[in-house]
């Protein structure tokens, strides 16, 4: 079978607000990973050849971790995905009319988008 999808850059943590200073107190002072900001209010750290994206949300109650996988044709392999039974839930967060990507969910209940590598 032909790779049709393979792991991307991004990792997004998704912190809850009443944890999110100390989780950013965390890479940037005890890890001293280097942090960049290209989201206004929003702060991520190189991760080796990843970006950590920490994301502060208000209605969390723990962190999640989100990971990005690339795939040239979205169309074909969400089509493979939804047959094999994964789960897809594109509710989750909006991308935009005409993105070409989604959210699909492994069984233990970490999302992934999954986008063409040029989708934005």
């Amino acid at each position: 079978m032909t790779r049709s999808i393979e792991g991307g850059i991004n990792i997004a943590m998704k912190v809850p607000a009443h944890q999110y200073e100390a989780t950013v107190a965390f890479y940037r002072d005890t890890l001293g990973l280097e942090p960049f900001t290209e989201k206004p209010g929003n702060i991520g750290f190189i991760h080796g050849p990843n970006r950590l994206w920490l994301d502060k949300v208000e209605n969390y109650s723990q962190a999640e971790l989100w990971l990005e996988l690339f795939t040239p044709d979205f169309a074909a392999t969400a089509d493979r995905l939804g047959a094999a039974g994964v789960v897809r839930n594109d509710a989750i967060e909006d991308l935009g009319e005409g993105f070409r990507g989604g959210w699909f969910i492994n069984p233990a209940g970490i999302v992934h988008m999954v986008r063409e590598p040029d989708a934005w």
